[in-house]
């Protein structure tokens, strides 16, 4: 989920990832700006879901449609903010917990 500052100019773009689907690129599946974008951050905060601010990277994936997944390009940024998010909410690869000694939840 991305946002932008300023309460006229804010945007939200919320993607989709789930690990182990067919295309397990993540995906956009709602953006929108003023109004709306408050309200898909609404949601995404009251359903749980981590809120993500960066300005650059909102305006670049508000360019994308709905359903698109994000570019090539994007990969190696998404990848570290969703295993960020994993780390926040607990949750560690089962190879960390022979390496670090790290006992959790898998991601």
């Amino acid at each position: 989920m991305e946002q932008s500052p300023g309460p006229k100019n804010k945007s939200a773009v919320a993607l989709k990832y789930q690990q182990g689907e067919e295309s397990s690129t993540p995906t956009v599946i709602a953006k929108g700006f003023g109004d709306l974008a408050e309200e898909i951050i609404n949601i995404a905060k009251q359903s749980g879901v981590l809120v993500h601010e960066d300005p650059y990277l909102s305006d670049f994936l508000a360019t994308l449609d709905l359903g698109q997944e994000i570019p090539e390009q994007l990969y190696h940024v998404i990848a570290e903010l969703i295993a960020f998010s994993y780390v926040l909410q607990g949750k560690f690869p089962a190879s960390w917990a022979k390496q670090f000694g790290k006992i959790s939840a898998q991601a």
